[in-house]
């Protein structure tokens, strides 16, 4: 008999951001990261902006798509330094990277308390990509390797109970604290887990992260599988926004339409 083979459905990023708006109601736009292997593949993609001698930091890269709709693609030479870079697989993560004694005395009170948090960090390997596209993830000018969803903590944790719909297995993460994208983009694209964080204050202050909003770094059929679990749970009635139980109510008249006989 012939081999079957299977394959993956395609993913509709605009499906999935129209979900996502209608289920959570974002206030940001999603946006997906794509690695390149190749320069040349990154600046074929439609309507791609190029830096064109600025320099950023990743998380204005990241920004511009999300809070401007940008399409933007970056090498290494495009951003501020190594340790942008090296998060997302374009620059090495080599001795003087991991001593990180730039962060003595600013972000850590010694050497050894700032290698240790380079240590700590997520990141890409070095030595297979050579740029990276973001976009927002309904324009489908991308393949992405992972999407990005910026959230307050309501919605975030909904999110979160899409995710354990079906499946279930406790979710944990870090905090590396100063560099959180490697919490976020840097632990999705080198693990494939979903992985949400705190952004820091760069992700803030050159990200245009409000300060409510969390951000969750995920595959795209983790997305969407996310999303079917937030529909299970919208038609149970647990959907957001959260309406507030009065603090000195009897709770069993709430609780009953939850757990109530059905």
């Amino acid at each position: 008999m012939p081999e079957t083979t299977t394959t993956t459905p395609a993913i509709d990023g605009s499906t999935l951001t129209n979900q996502l708006f209608q289920l959570l109601r974002l206030k940001t736009t999603p946006v997906g990261i794509q690695m390149f292997e190749r320069v040349e593949d990154m600046e074929a993609v439609p309507k791609i902006r190029r830096p064109n001698g600025a320099i950023y930091t990743t998380d204005q890269i990241i920004g511009q798509a999300a809070r401007l709709g940008f399409t933007v693609g970056i090498t290494a030479a495009d951003l501020v330094g190594p340790q942008c870079a090296a998060v997302i697989g374009l620059a090495p993560q080599n001795e003087e990277w991991q001593a990180g004694k730039p962060f003595a005395g600013v972000w850590f009170a010694t050497e050894e308390d700032a290698a240790a948090h380079q240590r700590a960090m997520h990141c890409v390997p070095y030595g297979r990509y050579q740029a990276m596209a973001v976009s927002p993830l309904s324009s489908g000018r991308l393949t992405p390797d992972i999407c990005l969803v910026y959230a307050n903590p309501a919605q975030m944790i909904l999110l979160i109970n899409g995710l354990q719909w079906t499946g279930y297995r406790k979710l944990e993460w870090g905090a590396v604290g100063e560099s959180a994208c490697s919490d976020s983009w840097g632990r999705a694209l080198a693990t494939g887990e979903p992985s949400l964080s705190l952004p820091c204050f760069p992700e803030r202050r050159y990200g245009g992260v409000p300060d409510d909003e969390m951000l969750m770094a995920l595959k795209p059929e983790h997305l969407a599988k996310a999303l079917q679990g937030l529909a299970a749970l919208a038609r149970n009635g647990l959907r957001y926004p959260i309406p507030p139980y009065e603090v000195q109510s009897d709770v069993r008249a709430g609780m009953s339409v939850s757990y109530g006989k059905k």
